[in-house]
C-alpha cells in the first residue's frame, strides 16, 4: 500500500492517490499525507484508482481527513472507485457524506 500526494500549483487543490490496500497499516502514511500542509488546501481529491479494498478503518481515516477539512462544510471528493470500493462506500452511506465521482 502506498500514498501519493499531489498539491496543484496554486495549493488550493490536494489529491491523494491510493494504491492496494487501503486499510489500518495506511493510517499513519494517509494522515502524514494532509494533516500538516501550509497553507492548508481548500479541496480534497482521494483517488481511489489503485484501490484494491477499503476496510473500516479505512472509512474513519476518510471522516477524520473530512474533520480535518472543515467537517461537514469540507470539499472532498472520492473518485475512480472501482465496483468492490464503491459497494462497501454505498453500503456505509459514504456517498451522503462525500462525492464520490
Amino acid at each position: 500500500m502506498s500514498v501519493q500526494t499531489e498539491t496543484s500549483q496554486d495549493g488550493k487543490k490536494l489529491t491523494i492517490s491510493i494504491k492496494g490496500r487501503f486499510d489500518f497499516t495506511t493510517h499513519q502514511e494517509f494522515r502524514e499525507s494532509y494533516e500538516n500542509l501550509e497553507p492548508k488546501p481548500e479541496y480534497f481529491e482521494v483517488d481511489l484508482k489503485g484501490a484494491t479494498y477499503l476496510d473500516s478503518s479505512a472509512l474513519g481515516m476518510l471522516l477524520l481527513l473530512r474533520d480535518h477539512a472543515g467537517g461537514e462544510n469540507a470539499e472532498i471528493t472520492l473518485t475512480h472507485a472501482n465496483a468492490d470500493v464503491r459497494k462497501i462506500l454505498a453500503i456505509s452511506n459514504f456517498e451522503q457524506i462525500f462525492d464520490v465521482a
